[in-house]
């Protein structure tokens, strides 16, 4: 299942960098062309980060990757009086 998301991954990155290279050389007067290539742009973003992340908390879960630094929140950290 990873190998396909990796693939999805590399996909969508590359529909995003091509349709946003083709929405911003676009003619002024092509806003059909224009906007299909944003929206085709911004969906290949979104679909990227996504499997980006997946790809990402999936190596951590599985111990191929470090773990991100995370900060624990403990019961003696609480603030009291004026923060400036």
């Amino acid at each position: 299942m990873q190998k396909l998301i990796a693939i999805v991954n590399v996909i969508a990155w590359a529909g995003f960098w091509s349709f946003g290279y083709l929405a911003l050389s676009a003619r002024v007067e092509n806003t059909g062309q224009m906007v299909t290539a944003a929206v085709l742009a911004a969906l290949g973003g979104g679909v990227g980060m996504l499997a980006y992340l997946w790809l990402v908390r999936h190596t951590e879960a599985t111990g191929y990757a470090k773990p991100a630094n995370r900060a624990i929140k403990r019961e003696d950290d609480e603030i009291h009086g004026e923060v400036l």
